[in-house]
């Protein structure tokens, strides 16, 4: 059995490499890319009663995290677009444990979040391929530890999230809880 922070950190935590590169933006990239499509295999032939299975005991199901996710990914998709039109914005956190307990994350028909997670997606992927090496230098600060943060360090950090959450439904599948 697996130890708590193996079950909450299940492929380990975010890390920056020293120095990112153009290879690992086109990784990352396609990471995001083939995210909702792997979710979908993941979850597609689960029953409603299997969609609350949870990763851990006081984790998500999951249902939620499938909606964690558009949560989470519209979130940063909408820091792409201020950071990429603004100078240095401070972008705006989310109490995500709250939101992960609103009716249309918990509720909501899943084969429709599956439709919007491609959806999210495909169009935050159009945007990533579309910018030049220097938008993703460019900066934003997160209120909560006032940290700046680059583009291309908030796509690392995504390609973690997405990594992160497809192994939570991949361990809730298994573990049952």
């Amino acid at each position: 059995m697996m130890d708590l922070e193996e079950l909450k950190y299940p492929i380990g935590e975010v890390h920056f490499p020293k120095q990112i590169t153009e290879n690992h933006i086109t990784k990352w990239i396609q990471v995001l890319q083939n995210f909702p499509n792997q979710v979908e295999d993941e979850i597609k032939e689960l029953s409603k009663s299997e969609l609350t299975y949870k990763y851990r005991a006081e984790g998500w199901n999951i249902q939620q995290i499938v909606n964690h996710c558009i949560d989470s990914h519209i979130n940063s998709v909408s820091r792409f677009k201020l950071t990429l039109t603004e100078e240095n914005p401070t972008i705006k956190p989310y109490k995500e444990a709250r939101w992960a307990e609103l009716p249309d994350t918990i509720n909501y028909d899943i084969n429709d979040a599956i439709i919007l997670l491609k959806s999210l997606h495909k169009r935050w992927v159009f945007l990533l391929k579309n910018m030049i090496s220097e938008d993703f230098k460019r900066t934003f600060i997160h209120p909560e530890g006032n940290e700046k943060l680059t583009l291309e360090e908030n796509l690392c950090i995504y390609d973690w999230h997405c990594r992160h959450h497809l192994q939570h439904i991949k361990n809730a599948k298994k573990l049952k809880f």
